[in-house]
């Protein structure tokens, strides 16, 4: 698609331009398989182009692989570095678009797909620390991950070398050598320390590297060895994130020299309890700082820790880390508000429903009373509704004649039947707001239930649309029609409404917060 969508832009430019016409045609290799190649390994050619009498320039079109080597004169070569295709994917495929361009203004371009296959590495291993063994005592010495490692981030495991073993000694898969030396064995070592090698062989694909360590006896009162894994010196978490370290511990005087192991941080409120003795020669420390650690006018914060172990001379060895904390919003409270929120509408929905459920009744048993006439009607009806009361006046004019007024407004004639019709409710006032009613109540439960099952997770409550459906809701539950209702506005609920009676009015309704 990119290369026609190149064609025709160039075609606008250049309209003189010929593409693959007149014999201009870019020639590669025609082996089969030529494009499948392999990381680490070197391949070159030579490109061609017809016709041969004229001179051609060559040129790669948004070429991104810095490891491609390619001039003018169509000298090309690619050695594929080992992190293009991963150990999980096996193979990639690469588009590389070449460009020949004629003396005489002809173009043409022709996309290659080059496929890399991934070659598995073996795993390497650096230099080992020596092992310095006391004599009579069990000694251990873990070939530790910073030493030995597979480029490509395969399994290992550890293979031992009969032949290269002295007699008690022992590797396992994952690295640890034991050793209790004999006194002829210990006094042995003095003049001549020993080598060992062993293999160290990846999964699945069972690559092999051959390493060695140099085992000697020691001769002073050598402070312990601290090994951290991970092995970096600079950690940065976030508030809500646990930190956790392994240390292993070692001697070279014997393993069973090491008494104790701590840590010291510039921040007193890293607890003690973080380090947790495993073994007496392995640690583990675990940390979570927690959503106060890190003030509210802070971003971050730095401090420092000591890791130490001390041998029974008191040899003390110490390994300083630094721990840069973020601050990290509290997801569990906000959740727990936003559910606060979504509950509150959400029954505020309910509520409103209830009220108009029983409206609805009050409306239909008036709507049965109107429709009767006005003969079943009474002046006591003007009593109702928004009328303040009736009361005797006497007027100015006339002082023989007594009125009623209604509200201090509203003079009624009390032989007069026609009253009860200007005073009492009419039927068809009254199929208003039953229509009135009916209309709010389908519009709060269409608005309720689209609000329920919306954000029934509360990974929905956590964006701002949130916010602003919830103001959509308030305005379905404050339709100024309510007021024709003539609802009683100091009504409270005496029984506050429950998750199962919520469920029961919106039933995407969710209790997970």
């Amino acid at each position: 698609m990119r290369v026609l969508i190149y064609v025709s832009i160039i075609s606008l430019l250049f309209p003189f331009v010929v593409y693959g016409q007149n014999g201009h045609e870019l020639i590669f290799p025609d082996s089969a398989g030529w494009t499948n190649l392999y990381e680490g390994r070197t391949f070159s050619f030579q490109l061609k182009a017809t016709p041969g009498n004229q001179h051609v320039v060559f040129s790669l079109l948004d070429n991104e692989l810095s490891e491609i080597q390619f001039d003018s004169t169509g000298n090309f070569s690619w050695t594929p570095s080992y992190d293009l295709v991963n150990r999980v994917e096996l193979k990639k495929e690469f588009p590389v678009i070449f460009q020949g361009f004629w003396a005489d203004g002809s173009r043409v371009r022709k996309t290659i797909n080059f496929t890399v296959t991934h070659v598995n590495r073996p795993p390497q291993i650096e230099e080992l620390p020596v092992f310095y063994v006391k004599q009579s005592t069990r000694n251990t010495y873990q070939i530790g991950n910073e030493y030995v490692f597979d480029p490509d981030g395969d399994p290992i495991v550890y293979k031992s070398m009969p032949s290269q073993m002295p007699e008690g000694l022992t590797l396992n898969s994952q690295g640890q050598v034991s050793w209790t030396p004999s006194r002829n064995q210990f006094n042995a070592l003095k003049t001549n320390p020993v080598t060992i090698e062993f293999i160290v062989q990846d999964q699945p694909d069972k690559a092999e590297s051959k390493g060695k360590f140099k085992i000697a006896q020691t001769q002073l009162d050598l402070p312990p060895e601290i090994l951290i894994v991970p092995g970096d010196s600079l950690f940065t978490i976030k508030e809500d994130e646990t930190l956790n370290l392994k240390l292993y511990l070692s001697d070279p005087n014997g393993d069973d020299n090491i008494k104790t192991a701590g840590f010291v941080a510039s921040d007193s409120r890293v607890p003690a309890i973080c380090l947790k003795e495993n073994t007496p020669l392995q640690y583990e420390f675990t940390w979570q700082p927690g959503y106060d650690f890190v003030e509210d006018t802070q971003k971050k914060l730095s401090f420092d820790i000591v890791f130490f172990a001390m041998d029974k001379s008191n040899n003390r060895t110490q390994r300083k880390i630094n721990i840069t904390v973020l601050d990290a919003e509290n997801i569990v409270l906000k959740d727990g508000l936003q559910y606060q929120k979504y509950r509150t509408n959400i029954a505020a929905a309910a509520e409103l429903l209830q009220t108009l459920d029983e409206n609805q009744k009050k409306l239909n048993v008036d709507y049965k009373k109107a429709k009767k006439g006005k003969k079943n009607r009474s002046l006591m009806n003007a009593s109702l509704g928004a009328v303040t009361g009736l009361s005797p006046t006497l007027l100015e004019t006339d002082q023989s004649k007594v009125v009623s007024t209604v509200g201090g407004t509203t003079v009624l004639t009390l032989n007069t039947l026609e009253a009860t019709q200007v005073i009492g409710k009419s039927k068809d006032e009254i199929m208003d707001r039953i229509k009135i009613n009916v209309d709010i109540r389908n519009r709060v439960q269409g608005a309720g239930d689209d609000f329920a099952r919306k954000y029934a997770v509360k990974t929905t409550r956590r964006g701002l649309e949130f916010e602003k459906d919830i103001e959509k809701l308030r305005m379905v539950l404050n339709d100024q029609r309510l007021v024709l209702l003539e609802l009683d506005a100091y009504k409270k609920n005496t029984q506050l409404l429950s998750n199962k009676d919520l469920k029961r009015t919106f039933p995407d309704f969710t209790e997970e917060n």
